[in-house]
């Protein structure tokens, strides 16, 4: 049975990984400053979707497989840079054709919550480092022979934290969308956010 030190460690690094920089925080920040903090908070919501498969199949022994079988691990790596590079590519055109003006379609839809709830799933679920993550991390803190309310424990615990993380995350850049959907720092935006994604795509697709 888990223990409170067991748990509070699994916290602990959980939190480290959600915080440390990479497409997820990416995805998180770009939507909450441009469309605003429900669509940040929904792109969180995606990603905490993900890890919860991740966790889940993990936990269930289907990740290893995948982290051990070379061709399964490069199939979903080269998938995922694609993906990263689509929405990179996608920002950089949005960030060219939008110039020194505003346009009605830079503001945000009503499914705009939607699609950042898709990207966030996407991008997490894409990424075979979150399956190499987890199956090196859960067996540290299962027990022995672990039940399967241990395993559901750790995989909801996952889920909570990277919802509060993202929660936050979302929130405090919300509160500067007025400056980051003005057209220069729209643009701005576009261009280093969509930069980055490409960049994430290749440093993946090259890993």
């Amino acid at each position: 049975m888990l223990t409170g030190a067991h748990l509070l460690a699994f916290m602990g690094v959980v939190l480290l990984a959600a915080m440390s920089p990479g497409p997820d925080f990416v995805i998180v920040t770009r939507h909450a400053a441009i469309s605003g903090k429900r669509a940040g908070m929904a792109a969180g919501l995606g990603i905490a979707g993900g890890v919860f498969v991740w966790a889940l199949v993990a936990a269930l022994g289907v990740a290893s497989l995948l982290a051990a079988s070379a061709i399964a691990y490069t199939v979903v790596k080269l998938i995922g840079a694609a993906y990263l590079a689509y929405l990179g590519v996608k920002a950089l055109i949005g960030a060219w054709r939008r110039g020194e003006r505003v346009q009605l379609d830079a503001r945000l839809p009503p499914a705009r919550p939607l699609v950042a709830f898709r990207q966030g799933l996407i991008t997490n679920l894409l990424n075979p480092k979150c399956a190499v993550f987890f199956v090196a991390l859960m067996p540290q803190f299962l027990p022995g022979t672990p039940t399967l309310t241990d395993t559901l424990m750790l995989s909801a615990v996952t889920v909570l934290i990277t919802i509060t993380w993202f929660t936050v995350l979302a929130n405090l850049v919300g509160l500067l969308k007025t400056f980051f959907t003005s057209p220069k720092v729209r643009k701005a935006m576009d261009t280093v956010t969509g930069t980055i994604l490409i960049a994430f795509g290749l440093k993946i697709a090259t890993d």
